[in-house]
């Protein structure tokens, strides 16, 4: 059965120029007029446009010149076009991308645009093109020239906002291919593991001073998302982070209220198990008694090698589903989703100009937000959660979280539930809100929803550690201010460990007696644990002993996205620890004892000694040095309940861990009748080591230490650095 077609082309490479001629000029000048930047003493632009177009030009302007790399780098990946600069090894992560994506979709979706919105993406492009022309010096590795569509490629806001039901690039390779794929496409891995976040939300009667107050703390990369704030006369203050390459705050607040989102496991998208047969070499496939021809479609993808470019047509399928992306147990699996649209995108831009609760659902009734869940907050003392806002309905008698037959019409969509019917809290009797990547069943102490009225498909997240932590942490105060708030989010106790470090103890007091050769290895660091508080800290051993340690036990420990049916990462956790043998649990512990004792002469290393901050490149393929500065980090991974993530590992050539992931952007606004909120960014504002914004915040990073946010203009003149039109 042939499944895929190559074609190999060779093309040489060409010199790259913008294309701007003197029109383009004329308006990116007049626009640049009605714009003003101030950067304030970290950096931070903050954009004043006369419209909302201007201050999206000025704002991208901005962002380009703190990281164009990265805004650049977001749409190759979004196009589908990163083979072209990292060679063919990413081949099959852009076909992944092309077959869900389609960019003739996002052009007619740019086309149909409504008037205000197509002024918004064409100033979106014009911020940068502006920024290439003034800046000739800066070579794009790829887009030479923008195009106002490309903000259509993504969905709601988040570059990584990509869900196809549970197939994967190696799916797709497998199955086009008939290759047995073992290779793993590390980065979307990764992306997966560490992405998460927190976010609270506190309500007037447990706050000193009787206004609502949100914890914004988004879990991605470092210098994932920059902090901004764009300010029109048409209304438009947000404050907060976006992502390279965003024309809209993502997660932050306006005058008026604050949005915090985390990422969810709402079902949105799933696996047809299509029915396949082939005729006169073609592909048909049955639906409803009837034999339909599967499409077929011709993808070309180019790629680097040997200095040029060259390229591959493949010949995919798709079924009134969507496309095919794998094969299970002998059957064809397409793919129903929702991975970009003209309604996300427009949901995303309303949302920054709610004015409180019933501005704000009324933007949650477009129902394009696909991958979030939102944490709430406004002036007038309301706190809300939304678990998911875009969810398809269908039938409960099947279980979505695997693939359903493909054949037949009961396993169609029916529609979108209204977000009334999905699972959400507005001002619930406890008085506090939480969602760390958890089930929204425990978001709300005993004001939680209830998880027996909701069909299992539309809250399939279990509950992990961060959720217990932040559950518990939250119902202890009664009076929060905003600096009690981002103690509350600071808190580093380690829940995980009130499971596996018992089971470690029993196990080696039952089967490792005094004198034998594993007790003189282990006897003195499982003491040590068993006087653990369990809470991460610069100075503790015992953080370091957990950590390595559970980092080597079954992997369903460290699993905080879960699909329907399946255990989440509390249960597993206690099952395996309930289950281990003696040489799981303690074997591990023996070599992680040896193992930092080979790495650094002993194995009683504080944990901020080989957990690292360091920064040296601004690259977004950072490089890590032993023997170059950095800070120590008292901070963990969530994936053990802390809340301030931090996700550290050793690097090619380093000995020492340092982090890549977890707290980027946080933010504690307060809304009264004047804003009061403070914020941290990774590192710093800018990309380029030479700035003074590469790395002023790095210190505070590692130690919890917040600057005031400048959100008003009269306390952002008084901090100004710089005062400047883009392009002066």
């Amino acid at each position: 059965m042939k499944k895929c077609c190559f074609l190999f082309l060779i093309i040489p490479l060409l010199s790259q120029a913008q294309n701007i001629n003197k029109t383009d000029i004329i308006r990116f000048e007049q626009r640049a007029k009605n714009v003003q930047i101030i950067r304030d003493k970290w950096g931070i632009p903050h954009v004043y446009g006369k419209t909302d177009a201007d201050a999206v030009f000025g704002l991208l302007y901005a962002q380009c010149e703190d990281d164009f790399k990265r805004v650049e780098f977001n749409y190759i990946e979004k196009l589908g076009r990163m083979a072209e600069v990292e060679g063919e090894k990413e081949i099959w992560e852009d076909l992944y991308i092309r077959m869900i994506i389609d960019s003739t979709e996002a052009i007619a979706d740019y086309q149909k645009s409504p008037a205000w919105l197509k002024n918004l993406l064409n100033a979106w492009a014009d911020g940068i093109n502006f920024y290439l022309y003034k800046n000739p010096s800066v070579k794009p590795v790829l887009l030479t020239s923008f195009k106002p569509w490309y903000p259509l490629l993504w969905t709601d806001g988040s570059i990584g906002a990509i869900n196809t039901g549970g197939t994967s690039p190696e799916d797709l390779k497998s199955f086009y291919t008939g290759e047995k794929v073992t290779a793993s496409f590390t980065r979307k891995q990764e992306e997966k593991e560490v992405a998460g976040s927190n976010g609270f939300a506190i309500a007037p009667a447990l706050t000193a001073s009787g206004n609502a107050i949100l914890y914004i703390n988004p879990h991605v990369t470092f210098y994932f998302r920059p902090e901004v704030q764009v300010v029109s006369e048409e209304g438009l203050n947000a404050y907060g982070a976006v992502t390279w390459g965003q024309f809209f705050i993502y997660q932050g607040f306006n005058q008026y209220c604050g949005w915090m989102h985390t990422s969810g496991n709402t079902d949105v998208a799933d696996m047809y198990a299509e029915k396949v047969t082939e005729k006169n070499n073609r592909f048909y496939y049955t639906y409803n008694n009837e034999e339909r021809p599967v499409t077929q479609k011709e993808i070309t993808i180019r790629f680097l090698k040997d200095g040029s470019i060259r390229e591959k047509k493949f010949l995919m399928y798709s079924t009134h589903h969507g496309p095919v992306m794998a094969k299970r147990n002998g059957q064809w699996i397409s793919v129903r989703s929702y991975n970009r649209s003209l309604n996300s995108l427009e949901q995303s831009w309303l949302r920054t100009k709610a004015k409180g609760l019933d501005d704000y659902k009324k933007v949650m009734d477009m129902k394009g937000n696909t991958s979030n869940n939102t944490v709430f907050a406004d002036s007038k003392g309301n706190i809300a959660y939304w678990h998911g806002n875009y969810i398809p309905i269908r039938d409960t008698a099947y279980n979505w979280g695997k693939p359903v037959d493909g054949s037949i019409k009961a396993t169609e969509w029916k529609g979108l539930h209204t977000v009334n019917e999905s699972v959400h809290l507005y001002n619930p009797s406890n008085g506090w809100i939480q969602n760390c990547n958890s089930t929204p069943f425990t978001a709300a102490g005993k004001a939680s929803p209830v998880k027996s009225r909701y069909p299992a498909y539309m809250a399939p997240d279990g509950e992990n550690f961060r959720g217990i932590n932040a559950s518990r942490v939250l119902a202890k105060e009664t009076k929060y201010t905003i600096d009690k708030v981002i103690a509350a989010g600071y808190d580093t106790y380690l829940p995980a460990f009130e499971i596996l470090v018992p089971a470690l103890l029993r196990s080696f007091d039952k089967n490792v007696p005094a004198g034998n050769e594993l007790h003189k290895q282990i006897s003195e660091a499982v003491s040590m644990l068993r006087n653990w508080d369990y809470r991460a800290n610069e100075q503790s051993v015992a953080t370091t002993l957990a950590i390595e340690w559970a980092q080597k036990l079954n992997p369903a420990v460290q699993r905080v996205y879960i699909e329907q049916g399946e255990t989440d990462q509390v249960s597993a956790t206690r099952f395996f620890a309930d289950n281990a043998g003696p040489d799981d649990l303690l074997l591990s512990f023996r070599w992680v004892v040896m193992d930092l004792t080979q790495r650094f002469g002993t194995w009683k290393m504080p944990w901020g000694e080989i957990n690292r901050y360091q920064r040296l490149t601004g690259n977004i393929k950072e490089t890590y040095d032993d023997a170059k500065p950095s800070l120590p980090v008292g901070f963990a991974s969530a994936t053990w309940g802390c809340l301030p993530s931090y996700v550290s590992r050793p690097m090619p050539g380093t000995k020492k861990r340092y982090g890549t992931n977890g707290n980027s952007f946080i933010c504690a606004v307060e809304f009264g009748p004047r804003i009061k909120a403070k914020s941290l960014l990774a590192g710093g504002v800018n990309s380029i080591p030479s700035s003074p914004h590469f790395g002023d915040q790095a210190e505070m990073y590692t130690k919890g230490k917040f600057k005031d946010v400048l959100f008003y203009k009269d306390d952002v003149m008084k901090n100004a650095e710089r005062t400047y039109i883009p392009g002066n």
